[in-house]
């Protein structure tokens, strides 16, 4: 005959305190609605005075720029005109400069740091991979002014003597080439730094490439080496779709560090604001140098406006980049959406 067990009543509690681990009964908190307000109304306050100081940044320069702005208007972005004794000035010298360099930088950079972040991620052993990290993350560390110096008193010379001779004796005659690396090898100018700038932006695209290329999943990676996949095809066909936004993002940031480096640059771009040809060898000039140079010694009645109305320019510039970027992410987004 079987025992009949008693009977036993429902408590939710002691089902709540089951549930947890250890058998602890959940704390009862209460809430505060000052708080929730107070919170929300820093985080507001917080983006409220990031927009209110971008404003501030655009007022002052536009305030700052606004004699050069009326007396050259628009055709101060397109003449090569730098002449403080006759007060009469262009930016088209500066603009050629900061963008040139910055494309220089980013052809180098840009396969480098892809390289560096698939060795790190894919094809590198596990003792190496923190250590070289670690190093190529220290170079992000090292001071502008350093690169400038070691680029003019180191860089420079070795550039002239291995690399813009040996171009120009090979290239001399061919009607584009030969224009291109024309001018005298004295290892300063665009192509000089234009690579500077790629050593010190390499840190940054390296490290975000390296992280978003992690965020991966590993199952996708198994299962294409699993299909024979190489690590090329596994790389270009799994973690390139899956980390597209971020390795755009990554070159954006290396971009904007690019446009925006001053002291590196100013040691060897040349400080001349004349362009006489196409050559990248040829000493050239940049927003960030000319500011940097001459600033300070921006005596004359519009000097000190046109060198506002440059930095308003560069503002513009690194504004239409990321606007740019921001469109192209969002641009991918919806096609992916759209074929899922």
């Amino acid at each position: 005959m079987s025992a009949t067990l008693p009977a036993q009543s429902y408590d939710p509690k002691d089902a709540a305190a089951q549930s947890l681990p250890g058998g602890i009964p959940p704390t009862h908190t209460q809430r505060s609605p000052w708080a929730d307000k107070a919170f929300a109304a820093a985080a507001q306050s917080a983006a409220w005075i990031t927009l209110a100081l971008l404003a501030g940044i655009i007022g002052s320069l536009v305030y700052g720029a606004w004699p050069a702005i009326r007396e050259f208007g628009i055709g101060f972005l397109f003449s090569t005109d730098w002449d403080p004794v006759e007060d009469k000035y262009g930016g088209l010298v500066m603009i050629y400069g900061t963008l040139m360099t910055s494309a220089i930088a980013l052809i180098i950079a840009v396969p480098v740091s892809f390289g560096i972040a698939l060795f790190l991620t894919e094809l590198s052993p596990n003792w190496l991979r923190r250590p070289l990290g670690v190093a190529v993350e220290l170079l992000a560390a090292v001071p502008s002014i350093v690169y400038g110096m070691w680029g003019l008193l180191v860089f420079g010379p070795i550039l002239a003597t291995y690399v813009q001779t040996p171009l120009q004796n090979m290239f001399a005659g061919v009607p584009l080439l030969g224009t291109l690396f024309s001018g005298p090898p004295v290892g300063i100018g665009l192509l000089s730094a234009g690579i500077i700038l790629a050593i010190m932006v390499i840190p940054f695209i390296a490290s975000v490439m390296r992280d978003v290329f992690e965020t991966t999943p590993a199952l996708l990676k198994e299962s294409a080496y699993g299909l024979g996949s190489t690590t090329w095809e596994v790389v270009w066909k799994v973690v390139l779709p899956y980390t597209r936004s971020g390795v755009i993002g990554a070159i954006m940031l290396g971009l904007g560090r690019a446009l925006g480096e001053t002291m590196a640059v100013t040691f060897v771009i040349g400080n001349f604001s004349q362009v006489d040809s196409l050559s990248l060898f040829q000493a050239a000039n940049s927003i960030t140098a000319a500011i940097a140079n001459e600033f300070a010694e921006a005596d004359t009645k519009l000097h000190q406006p046109a060198l506002m109305y440059l930095g308003l320019v560069l503002f513009f510039i690194t504004f239409c980049v990321l606007a740019l970027s921001k469109l192209l992410l969002q641009r991918m987004k919806r096609n992916e959406g759209s074929r899922t």
